[in-house]
């Protein structure tokens, strides 16, 4: 609202307040060090997640007379969402489900003009059919553990029960000795795995996907957040599109017909496409984008019901290939037998009906749960093998274990399916991208393909590593599946995959090997010019190699995509010749290779046995550096950019991947801008470092239009473009970003050659620049001193990632941030009418809290 006019004689008021909200990257820098205070005060927030402020800060509101010239300077804090207690590590051993997860969000960028909406929900159902397949693999291994070797070889074997006194009571003459009762108490252990990955899913989806989100996003037809009026989209448009307030039941079905897909403008299904200049819609900016409780409780009742039937298939199978034998058990067992088939065969047909029916739908925050399927879906499955277990238990005297459970043709089978729906993905992405090509997308718009590739090689190599380390303990000397073995060991195909990886690991080493000589050749170019670049310097070789090592470093990142290519040529090649040779002649890679020549038989052998033994280390050693890394910040430095790109995204895909973090984080910054903005009627620019500049890019897409033009981004370190343009390009691409741009004129982005995570935003952005010009400044030199001068008598360090806010251009940026906020005449908004949905509470006038309504029909989800 206009300022009242000041009286002559009268002291005019206060201008508005000024807030920069700090928001930090992988490293999780402590509030003290991003405040520059050793004692800051929470103002907001809990023990997860939190706004700090100084001390003497704390009541900056109340005396604004004190902050004329500079900003109020406040961080969020959020590093305790990815890290703190040690035993979180253990997500790292689901790596496989997070990587398939994340080939959903690379799908390449869909046409704005109206995508086939087919396509992209081809795509979407791929990658949850994959990620199926993964939960399935996991759940098969541990039965291949517990059932195949455990309670069926090593139980049925007196040389391995011999030495072992804790399966005295498996002994011939025992309740337990049957074969179908240790199958039953061999169960327990995957049936209490699926339950356990059930528990982490339903814990975490309580305490991020479940809380309710703010309406007053910058979605299509959102309300302004800032003054309750029904208002414009995030274009400065009438709504448009689905999400409005009002639709019908048949709207609602339109809706759904027309598949508005993530990633493309949604047309509206009464007024036709879109018109031609109509702006790039941005995914990130709908309202329902960071709200996934239907899809995640759908998705983890039915990948629950696929863990328990995967462990009632297992059971159940070699007691009906006893029970339909020659001689065999009566008509009684068998009629139950086929009976429970029967009846697992319809459970598999309803999970994967639950899994293809519906994906994500973003349009607006979806309050319904399909309880049918969340409840009765587990619950079915859960009794069905209480049923399976009581059929296997039943008596049959007569059932000798001998050989393996029929897990080859279980395991054969699934790696080609994998494999065809990795092909099918890579097709269905491939189509995307010709008819939307997007600048400097990964390998071709073959990303999300290439992570599912890589997340289920990582699935095959965990699974057949484990199994041919536990097969090698109960062996004891001899070698699983060899003559002379007393265990004939896991499946071959099992075998075959943990023998590639010594082999996996040569080409990468070659690889990376390759990738360190083409850096030291670009060092070796690139450090004669640089004393040039520093006016007065003298030249100094030792100096200059150091800087054009660092920005060499940093420059690898950009070739990522050409090493994941790499690995999934070679991954592809290396899965195939183990499923041929499993294939061909049924005997693990030692046996098959015995009579060749010798290198090549003691080539075999050797990646026989260590294969296993390197999985074992390596898994050891993930989890160690995993836990590490969520307690020293030294070494989230290291890894943690992948992580964090890898929980940044919601479980669109698979519910048992580690929790989405930006769930909790984005609608904190847009409550916290949104409601200070109201209150203040003031001007506040939000600093993200690095991850953070993504946390605060997502959090600017959900402001109302009232709150985003009192808002300035400033990012620093960021791998907007860099990273996420390029492996999800229909979030972060061009499109997108330059749509970020053009409705948010205050954004200023500074990056550094040497910085390995961050880069410039650049391209389609750059040349889009409105009035305020480009959003880019750098590369800001680093060091800032080539030598020793009067300003710099000590060596200035090469900061590469870290202490942007250190560089004279940081200030300078932030400051013209806030001039140019104050000069667009950015005052105090309406505060919102007080009414049903409003609160009042905490500080935050002015927010909605979405409520759920009446749903309009129950279309298939238009997100993929």
């Amino acid at each position: 609202m206009p300022q009242p006019a000041v009286a002559p004689g009268a002291v005019p008021p206060a201008p508005p307040l000024a807030l920069e909200l700090f928001v930090h990257g992988v490293a999780g820098a402590a509030p003290g060090e991003l405040l520059r205070d050793p004692h800051p005060v929470r103002v907001t927030g809990d023990s997860t997640a939190a706004v700090f402020r100084r001390a003497e800060d704390a009541d900056a509101e109340a005396h604004p007379e004190r902050y004329a010239g500079r900003p109020v300077p406040e961080a969020y804090c959020w590093s305790r969402l990815t890290s703190g207690n040690g035993a979180r590590a253990l997500w790292l051993l689901l790596l496989p489900f997070m990587i398939a997860n994340l080939a959903h969000w690379a799908r390449p960028a869909a046409a704005p003009a109206g995508p086939p909406p087919r396509a992209v929900r081809a795509y979407g159902l791929l990658v949850r059919l994959l990620a199926l397949s993964l939960t399935v693999l996991l759940v098969a291994a541990a039965c291949e553990v517990a059932l195949d070797l455990l309670a069926w070889q090593c139980a049925g074997t007196a040389a391995c029960t011999g030495s072992r006194s804790w399966t005295g009571f498996l002994r011939p003459g025992g309740w337990w000795a049957q074969p179908g009762r240790r199958l039953a108490l061999g169960a327990l252990v995957p049936a209490a795995l699926t339950g356990l990955l059930w528990f982490l899913s339903a814990r975490t989806w309580s305490a991020y996907e479940s809380q309710p989100p703010p309406t007053g996003a910058a979605g299509p037809g959102a309300p302004d957040g800032a003054t309750g009026r029904a208002g414009t989209n995030a274009h400065g448009h009438a709504p448009v599109g689905p999400g409005v307030e009002g639709r019908g039941p048949g709207d609602a079905d339109a809706i759904g017909r027309a598949g508005g897909p993530a990633g493309a403008d949604v047309p509206d299904a009464a007024t036709g496409p879109a018109a031609p200049d109509a702006h790039v819609d941005a995914p990130l900016g709908r309202p329902g984008f960071w709200y996934g409780r239907r899809i995640v409780a759908r998705l983890r009742a039915a990948h629950t019901a696929a863990g328990l039937l995967t462990v009632a298939v297992a059971v159940a199978a070699p007691a009906l290939r006893e029970d339909l034998a020659p001689g065999g058990a009566g008509p009684g067992l068998v009629a139950a037998g086929r009976a429970v088939g029967a009846l697992l065969a319809a459970g598999a047909v309803t999970v994967l009906w639950v899994v293809c029916r519906r994906g994500r739908s973003e349009a607006r925050p979806d309050h319904r749960l399909d309880r049918a399927a969340v409840t009765l879906l587990p619950a079915g499955a859960l009794a069905l093998l209480a049923a399976v277990l009581l059929y296997a238990g039943w008596s049959r005297p007569g059932w000798v274990s001998a050989g393996r459970l029929p897990g080859d043709f279980a395991f054969g089978a699934l790696m080609p399916a994998q494999g065809g729906c990795v092909l099918a993905l890579a097709l269905v992405a491939r189509r995307l991208h010709r008819r939307t090509p997007t600048p400097g997308a990964v390998l071709g718009g073959l990303g999300g393909p290439a992570a599912g590739l890589l997340g289920c090689a990582l699935g095959g190599v965990m699974s057949g590593g484990v199994a041919q380390r536990v097969a090698d303990w109960l062996d004891g000397a001899a070698a699983p599946g060899t003559p002379g073995s007393p265990l004939p060991g896991p499946p071959v195909l099992l075998s075959w995959q943990a023998a590639v990886l010594p082999p996996l690991l040569l080409a990468l080493a070659l690889v990376a090997a390759v990738a360190a000589v083409r850096a030291a050749a670009t060092r070796r170019r690139t450090a004669a010019a640089v004393a040039a670049e520093y006016p007065g310097a003298v030249p100094d070789p030792d100096r200059s190699r150091r800087i054009a090592g660092a920005r060499a470093a940093a420059a690898l990142t950009d070739t990522a995509p050409w090493f994941v290519g790499a690995v999934c040529g070679v991954t592809l090649l290396l899965g195939a010749g183990a499923l041929a040779g499993a294939w061909a002649g049924g005997e693990v890679p030692a046996e098959a290779a015995r009579g060749t020549h010798p290198i090549v038989a003691a080539a075999a052998r050797a990646a026989q046995d260590s294969g296993s033994w390197l999985i074992g280390f390596g898994m050891a050693a993930f989890v160690a550096l995993g836990r590490r890394a969520y307690r020293d910040p030294a070494s989230r430095r290291t890894i943690g950019i992948l992580w964090d790109v890898g929980t940044f995204w919601p479980r669109a895909a698979h519910p048992f991947a580690p929790p989405c973090y930006a769930e909790r984080a984005v609608p904190d910054l847009t409550w916290r801008m949104t409601g200070w903005t109201a209150r203040t009627g003031g001007r506040l620019v939000i600093s993200g470092h690095s991850q953070g500049s993504v946390l605060a890019a997502a959090a600017v897409w959900q402001l109302p239009p009232g709150t985003r033009s009192r808002v300035g981004l400033l990012t620093y370190g960021s791998p907007l473009a860099r990273l996420y343009g390029r492996w999800f390009p229909a979030y972060f691409g061009p499109g997108p970003l330059t749509a970020l741009h053009r409705d948010l004129d205050c954004w200023r982005n500074l990056w550094r050659a040497t910085d390995p995570i961050g880069g410039p935003i650049g391209g389609p952005v750059t040349a889009a620049a409105g009035p305020a010009g480009p959003v880019d400044r750098g590369p800001l030199p680093d060091p800032v001193a080539y030598g020793r001068d009067a300003l710099h008598p000590l060596p200035a360090p090469i900061l590469r990632h870290t202490d942007y806010q250190a560089d004279p251009a940081f200030t300078a940026e932030r400051d013209a941030l806030l001039e140019r906020l104050a000069a667009a005449g950015a005052g105090a908004a309406e505060p919102a009418a007080a009414g049903d949905g409003v609160r009042e509470d905490a500080g935050l006038p002015g927010q909605r809290i979405s409520k759920p309504r009446g749903a309009p029909a129950d279309p298939p989800g238009t997100a993929g």
